[in-house]
């Protein structure tokens, strides 16, 4: 077939998180039947971003769709996949390659995120009204400030419109407040029960890290009520998302907003990044395999690199 999509992935150290990513591409093939849909992963997991654009060319596809298979458009999205897709196109002339944009906050997000949060909310030991609830809503933490704004935007909505008694906002990573700082502030507030929600697509390293300060948040203090709710996974509406993103790439309208991007403005306190090259940043841990593969033999740790956006 002449158009093919790619889903493009961040990769993880986590095996889990690979199998979860994989289930949304099936679930995206049987909503898509007559597209041909392959993977691709920036670091550590294989096939890689150019692995999955040559098996996609290897198959006959003359238009490629490549598509991010992310929350938002922090350094991944800005400069990561578009070098590993230009660089393919550079050596490819004759396959034309659109990119499409991040999934960013929408509706069906919004509807998806506050389905996870309603099927958490009756672990709870007892009834309570969400007015007498604070949600705390976790994302990744980058380094771009405009992506980190989307969380504080996203927990706004989600308080709004769901009726809690207060919203905050945490990161697991990179940016602050971290899960159990912001957890140890939220118990301050004298709310009765906190659910904390990972606002991210797929399980790793992070999310198991959010759940564990969780936990060890509620140890301490057995007085409160803390839920971990699920994170988005592949919810109906996420494989939804993901071809709506497809759509946009085949009619030319990808509209991503770069009002904010630090590397296109001059943001404050990010001067430096203005007009900054576009260049892939994991060449050294690009199909590297997971903690599974290395059975313990590989130590991340040259100090050479340091992932700002992911597991």
């Amino acid at each position: 077939m002449d158009t093919a999509i790619l889903i493009c992935g961040h990769g993880s150290r986590d095996d889990e998180a690979l199998v979860e990513f994989e289930r949304v591409a099936a679930g995206l093939r049987r909503a898509l039947p007559a597209a041909d849909i392959a993977t691709g992963y920036l670091e550590f997991a294989r096939p890689t971003i150019r692995d999955g654009l040559e098996a996609l060319k290897s198959r006959g596809a003359r238009r490629i769709l490549a598509i991010p298979g992310m929350l938002f458009a922090a350094s991944h999205v800005k400069n990561d996949l578009p070098w590993e897709i230009n660089s393919f196109a550079a050596a490819n002339p004759d396959i034309e390659l659109r990119f499409g944009r991040d999934l960013a906050i929408e509706p069906k997000l919004l509807a998806a995120a506050a389905e996870r949060i309603a099927a958490a909310e009756p672990r709870g030991a007892g009834a309570l009204a969400r007015r007498d609830s604070l949600l705390l809503v976790v994302g990744r933490g980058t380094n771009d400030p405009d992506a980190n704004s989307n969380i504080a935007k996203l927990a706004r909505m989600l308080w709004e419109g769901m009726g809690f008694g207060w919203a905050e906002a945490a990161f697991s990573g990179v940016a602050q407040p971290l899960v159990e700082p912001a957890l140890e502030r939220a118990l301050r507030l004298g709310f009765r029960r906190i659910i904390v929600f990972p606002y991210f697509l797929f399980t790793g390293v992070l999310v198991k890290r959010i759940y564990a300060a969780a936990d060890c948040v509620a140890a301490a203090h057995p007085e409160i009520e803390i839920i971990k709710a699920p994170y988005l996974n592949d919810h109906p509406l996420v494989l939804d998302c993901f071809a709506d993103r497809a759509a946009e790439a085949l009619d030319g309208e990808p509209t991503m907003n770069c009002r904010l991007c630090k590397y296109r403005a001059q943001v404050i306190g990010y001067e430096r990044d203005h007009l900054a090259p576009q260049a892939g940043h994991h060449h050294h841990v690009r199909g590297i395999g997971t903690d599974g593969d290395r059975a313990g033999h590989h130590h991340h740790g040259n100090g050479h690199h340091h992932h700002r956006d992911g597991d």
